[in-house]
């Protein structure tokens, strides 16, 4: 599990691999301290493992559904990249609960300054992601922890701190440039829940469930 604080901004070594595989040999230093083989380090938001360590450099392995699913798939050698180990058990959770498993892209519209701020309007690739991004919510977007200022239409803004933006990839982005999204995973989880509770003979052991909202107010419960 990630927060969403990126740790360093590291930088594409080199690529190896054909096809939908990929090996990124990274370069790092912040976050070489402690690594080790087996590890998971988020990059670019992307939930990874380091197979193989070197000095100020680590390696790992990005497999076909990643490929498809990330911008990964567009880095080339000299890329600089958001870097961020798995939380600590007992670090700050100064950001939100990040899984590193990216649900899809978008592309960055619009960035323009809003006096000591810049906003970031994106448009997310798959539309079906708009049920999870709300005014206020939280997101993903390359890794790094946000807030969304708004969201509406077929796009959402998140407005970004001079820190975030010096400290990020974000400060490299450009209109047309594509970005990795991971909403938050709590409204996921409530969603999938609704929907599979909906279904008859969906409750916990296989028959439909006694338990409605007029039943939890009747007792007391609402």
């Amino acid at each position: 599990m990630f927060t969403g604080l990126i740790e360093e901004l590291g930088v594409l070594r080199g690529v190896t691999g054909g096809g939908e595989k990929m090996e990124l040999n990274i370069g790092a230093s912040r976050i070489m301290d402690d690594l080790k083989i087996g590890d998971s380090v988020a990059v670019n938001g992307v939930c990874l493992t380091a197979t193989a360590l070197g000095n100020q450099h680590f390696t790992v392995d990005v497999m076909p559904q990643t490929y498809r699913n990330t911008n990964l798939k567009d880095l080339r050698t000299g890329s600089k990249l958001n870097l961020e180990r798995a939380m600590a058990a007992g670090g700050r959770f100064g950001g939100h609960i990040v899984q590193g498993h990216v649900d899809g892209t978008g592309q960055i519209r619009s960035v323009k300054r809003d006096q000591n701020a810049v906003v970031f309007e994106i448009a997310p690739e798959k539309k079906a992601l708009f049920k999870y991004i709300i005014p206020k919510g939280s997101i993903t977007v390359d890794g790094i922890s946000l807030t969304v200022a708004w969201a509406e239409g077929e796009g959402f803004a998140v407005s970004i701190i001079p820190h975030t933006l010096g400290e990020t990839l974000l400060g490299f982005k450009r209109p047309g440039d594509t970005v990795n999204l991971e909403c938050d995973v709590l409204g996921k989880y409530v969603d999938h829940l609704l929907h599979y509770r909906a279904e008859p003979g969906n409750d916990a052991e296989g028959h439909d469930s006694k338990i409605s909202a007029e039943f939890l107010a009747a007792n007391g419960f609402l």
